[in-house]
């Protein structure tokens, strides 16, 4: 599973618009991401560094993980020059529930990948997976659309935090970018 690394500071192609703190502390504040894969760790000096790795899909099934693909852009879109970056703790609760507990909530009570769906290909996305690293952050999820596509996202995250399983985030901080 290849590591990816979001590094912020003062370089990378994407300028960071607002960094703000939805639940929890919020990361320093800088004015580029550099979006990285493992192998280039060095190649950035950073304020901070987030990492994870693409998995396997944990709570998808097999026919919404085809929907998903049949739907779903690739990143790095010319027009997709909005991104943001939302990584999320979720607390020991979470944690301690068992992989179909979760997976109930996630989809079953939140409907998540369902909710997900409305918004592609609009909006482009992809999660990786901090917990196993023992990083910060459980997950980072990255988002790209075009301009005229952020009504769209706005209201895809607002109805994501809304959920019942939003009610195990114990850190969740919006990062904007454009490029």
């Amino acid at each position: 599973m290849p590591l990816n690394i979001f590094a912020g500071g003062r370089v990378g192609a994407w300028q960071v618009e607002r960094i703000e703190p939805v639940t929890g502390p919020s990361l320093p504040v800088v004015s580029r991401l550099a979006v990285l894969d493992g192998s280039r760790a060095g190649d950035v000096e950073a304020a901070w560094v987030l990492r994870g790795t693409t998995s396997y899909k944990r709570y998808t099934r097999r026919e919404e993980q085809e929907a998903l693909d049949a739907k779903q852009p690739q990143l790095g879109r010319p027009e997709a020059t909005r991104a943001a970056l939302i990584p999320i703790t979720k607390s020991d609760a979470w944690w301690q529930l068992a992989q179909d507990e979760r997976r109930d909530l996630l989809e079953e009570s939140s409907h998540h990948i369902a909710v997900g769906l409305e918004y592609l290909p609009a909006v482009a996305r992809q999660l990786y997976h901090g917990h196993d690293l023992g990083e910060p952050f459980d997950f980072l999820t990255w988002f790209e659309y075009a301009p005229q596509d952020a009504p769209a996202f706005e209201e895809l995250v607002d109805r994501l935090r809304t959920t019942p399983e939003w009610g195990y985030v114990e850190r969740d901080v919006d990062i904007r970018l454009a490029r």
